[in-house]
C-alpha cells in the first residue's frame, strides 16, 4: 500500500467515524433507544445501527470489505482470505450510552494480513479524535466535532494534532483502569494481586475503548480485562496504544491479540501505557 493510499483510507475513516458520531449524538439527545439484544445478551440500539449504516455507506466506496460488530454474522469462510478490510465497532460502549454517561467511541481500523495499519477511536461527546498509523506515531485532535457531512481531507486532520502519549512519566499513585459495566470475580483478584506490590494504587472505572486511549495519553497506566470482548472492540485501540509506546497482551499466553480468527471473540488482556511500572 502507497502511502498516498494509506492517507486516503485514513481520511475515511477519520470521516466515518465523524459521521456516525453525528448520527449516534443525534439519537442520544432524543432518549428513545429502541433496545434489543443480541444474542450474547449484550444490548444493542437503533443508534449501533444507524452509525453501522453511516459507516458502511461512506466507507462503501473504498470497495474495502467491512467486518462489523453490527454484522458479526459473516461466515468465517467469505472472509479468512481478506488480505485487507475494515474492522468496525460503530458504538462501542452500548450499555454507558444507554445509561446516559458519555463514555461511548466509534472505533474503526485498517487491517492488512489481520493487523491493523490505521486506526481511529472517535468520542463524540467530548469531541476528541485519536488516531494511529502503523510505524507512524499516535495523536489525539481536539475540539472534533461531530458531522454527519464530515468531508475533512488529510492535510486538515493533520492540523492541531497532540502527539502520544502526552505524560513524561508514569502516574502517582498508580492508575488501573477497568471497565465501568463487565468486572468479573478475576478483575479484582488480579487488582488485589497487583495491589501486594503496589499498595498505593487508584482503580479507573471507564467504559468503552476509551480506556486504551487514556493508556496512550498516560491518563492511566494499566487496564485488565477478564471478560468478553471482540475484535472490533480492540483493535483500533491497540494500535493507537502500541503506536504510543505502549502494549496490550493476552493474560493466558502473553502474546498480541490475534484478528479476523473464525472466532472472534478476544482473549483476557492486560494493557500497558509506555510508563508502566509493572
Amino acid at each position: 500500500m502507497t502511502e498516498n493510499i494509506q492517507q486516503q483510507l485514513m481520511a475515511k475513516a477519520y470521516n466515518a467515524a465523524v459521521r456516525a458520531g453525528a448520527v449516534i449524538l443525534d439519537i442520544y439527545k432524543r432518549e428513545d433507544y429502541h433496545i434489543s439484544l443480541k444474542n450474547d445478551q449484550s444490548p444493542l440500539t437503533i443508534a449501533d445501527r444507524r452509525a453501522h449504516e453511516t459507516i458502511k455507506e461512506y466507507l462503501g466506496s473504498t470497495r474495502i470489505p467491512i467486518l462489523s460488530e453490527e454484522g458479526r454474522e459473516m461466515l468465517y469462510d467469505e472472509r479468512k482470505n481478506w488480505e485487507l478490510f475494515w474492522l468496525v465497532d460503530p458504538l462501542d460502549g452500548t450499555k454507558e450510552f444507554i445509561n446516559g454517561n458519555n463514555e461511548f467511541t466509534v472505533n474503526i481500523a485498517l487491517m492488512s494480513d489481520n493487523e491493523a495499519v490505521a486506526a481511529v477511536v472517535y468520542v463524540p461527546y467530548i469531541s476528541r479524535m485519536f488516531m494511529a498509523v502503523k510505524g507512524g506515531g499516535a495523536y489525539v485532535k481536539e475540539n472534533v466535532t461531530a458531522s454527519a457531512d464530515s468531508e475533512a481531507d488529510y492535510a486538515s486532520i493533520g492540523e492541531g494534532l497532540i502527539s502520544l502519549p502526552v505524560a513524561t512519566k508514569g502516574n502517582e499513585p498508580m492508575q488501573i483502569a477497568i471497565s465501568r459495566s463487565h468486572n468479573t470475580p478475576e478483575t479484582f483478584a488480579h487488582i488485589d494481586a497487583i495491589r501486594s506490590c503496589v499498595p498505593d494504587l487508584e482503580v479507573v472505572e471507564q467504559g468503552s475503548s476509551y480506556k486504551f486511549c487514556m493508556l496512550a495519553e498516560g491518563t492511566v497506566d494499566y487496564y485488565v480485562r477478564t471478560s468478553n470482548t471482540y475484535e472490533w472492540d480492540t483493535a483500533a485501540g491497540e494500535l493507537i496504544l502500541a503506536e504510543a509506546g505502549g502494549s496490550t497482551v493476552a493474560i493466558d499466553s502473553g502474546k498480541h491479540l490475534a484478528y479476523n480468527k473464525e472466532l472472534l471473540n478476544n482473549p483476557h488482556f492486560v494493557a500497558r501505557s509506555k510508563y508502566c511500572r509493572i
